[in-house]
């Protein structure tokens, strides 16, 4: 993905209009958190201050749906790379094709170099990886149609609009972190719409990764690597790096599987329920690049998680 470093300046251009058009309208940029978060602190602000930086801490689960669910429920013009897929997870069901779900709390948002720091966000939706947009058959890309965003925080919400996306203000379980922990040692995670009966809804439970779950993390880094659209006006390239000592040790990635209970979209109609779900909990710092035409982003095989050898190019990672 070369072409990440000649891209790293476009997010500051990109978001400072952004926020000049909400300030233009009387909203604030910074304000003060209603309550505290469990969230790491940013590490990337200071390494990236003219980009957009910050702490993703996100459940990542694969929900398998049929290949003609996939094909119905995504854009046409879009084709599947089921190589790609196949490649990470060569025992995926046949047939089936890879639906994530990622429900995430968003901590210490930055602009650095500007002073601009955003308040904390939950956000929740399906996501649709492993695409051609391109049009090559090897660039993959990963559809985000609808999303489920903090009703408090219009920056957020009036971001994810600009790309096209179908956004319901929510409000969240809990209200500043990742998950709860429930008595029977699960983790809990929903997000409701407040102007709409659309929600989501997970419980996990951790597992043995090495018997039980059948995705490697590899899959999750290559998935919440591709770049992301929704109607492909423009798109999104968030770098999440899995190799800092946010996701080492005692706080390495967690697997889990559960259940998820959703009415939303894509997913029209009555709500639905899918169990025995397999999945990671993790934390992740970012570096975001907003706004881009989409096609200058082919490259991305689909084979591997870029995020680790990003920061190995930059020598950073003893200071992450």
């Amino acid at each position: 993905m070369a072409f990440r470093l000649s891209l790293l300046h476009v997010s500051a251009a990109a978001l400072l209009v952004l926020f000049s058009l909400l300030l233009s309208h009387g909203e604030s940029v910074v304000t003060v958190e209603t309550c505290a978060t469990h969230d790491h602190h940013n590490t990337l602000a200071e390494l990236f201050p003219n980009n957009a930086t910050g702490v993703l801490n996100a459940t990542l689960a694969i929900i398998p749906i049929p290949l003609e669910t996939a094909r119905r429920l995504i854009p046409p013009q879009y084709g599947i790379l089921e190589h790609a897929y196949r490649a990470l997870v060569p025992s995926f069901p046949e047939g089936m094709y890879p639906v994530m779900v990622q429900a995430a709390h968003d901590h210490d948002v930055q602009l650095r170099a500007y002073g601009i720091t955003i308040d904390d966000f939950s956000r929740v939706g399906f996501e649709f990886p492993f695409l051609d947009l391109a049009g090559d058959g090897y660039s993959s890309f990963r559809w985000a149609p609808a999303q489920l965003i903090s009703a408090t925080n219009d920056i957020a919400l009036e971001g994810s609009r600009a790309y096209g996306t179908l956004v319901s203000p929510a409000k969240y379980e809990p209200l500043c972190d990742a998950y709860r922990h429930m008595a029977n040692g699960h983790t809990y995670f929903r997000g409701a719409s407040v102007n709409s009966p659309d929600f989501v809804e997970l419980e996990m439970a951790r597992i043995p990764h090495t018997t039980l779950s059948p995705y490697p993390l590899e899959l999750f880094k290559n998935i919440t690597n591709q770049p992301t659209f929704a109607n492909a006006t423009s798109c999104d390239n968030m770098i999440r790096l899995f190799n800092t000592t946010m996701s080492v040790g005692d706080h390495a990635p967690v697997y889990v599987s559960g259940r998820v209970k959703a009415r939303a979209y894509p997913f029209e109609g009555a709500e639905e329920e899918w169990t025995d779900i397999y999945g990671v909990q993790v934390a992740t710092p970012f570096i975001e690049n907003n706004y881009l035409e989409c096609r200058s982003m082919r490259g991305y095989s689909g084979t591997g998680g870029p995020g680790d050898s990003y920061v190995h190019e930059l020598n950073a990672n003893n200071e992450l």
